[in-house]
This record gives C-alpha cells, sequence and structure tokens, in this order.
C-alpha cells in the first residue's frame, strides 16, 4: 500500500525548509538575530508540518503547542524589529 502525501504539508514544509535555509545563510551573513530567530520559528513550522507528513494525526495537542512556539519566536523576532 502507497502512503498517501497530503500536498498542503508537504509544500508548507518545503518551504519552511527554504525560510530556514535563509534565515541562517542571512544570520551568517549579517549577525542579525531577528533572522536567526525568523529561522527557528520556521523551523518549528516545519517539525509541525513533518510530523503531519509522518501520519501522527492523534498529536494534535502537540502540534498546536509546537506551532504557538513557532508565532511567539516570529512574533517576538518582529517586535525586536519594531522596537529596537
Amino acid at each position: 500500500m502507497v502512503p498517501i502525501v497530503d500536498p498542503t504539508a508537504a509544500m508548507n514544509f518545503a518551504l519552511c525548509v527554504v525560510i530556514v535555509a535563509l534565515a541562517y545563510v542571512a544570520y551568517s551573513k549579517k549577525k542579525n538575530d531577528v533572522a536567526l530567530y525568523i529561522g527557528v520559528g520556521f523551523g518549528l513550522f516545519g517539525l509541525s508540518h513533518f510530523i503531519a507528513l509522518l501520519g501522527f494525526e492523534a498529536a494534535t495537542t502537540v502540534l498546536v503547542i509546537i506551532r504557538t512556539f513557532a508565532y511567539l519566536t516570529v512574533i517576538f523576532a518582529l517586535l525586536k524589529l519594531w522596537k529596537p
């Protein structure tokens, strides 16, 4: 039996990987902590999408917690830009 992959979760995971890589490059070049925080936030989003791709549907509570930390990390990064 071939596993069915959710295309939305797969695309979200792929885009998170790209954003994390870009954030790493930006942080390496500029040494700006905001890029690092954004990379960590999207890394957490990527982790939650990867868990969904693996088919752990029962892990809804864990996914909500991971995504909440991801949102809070990105919010923190944006606040650092707004209020230096």
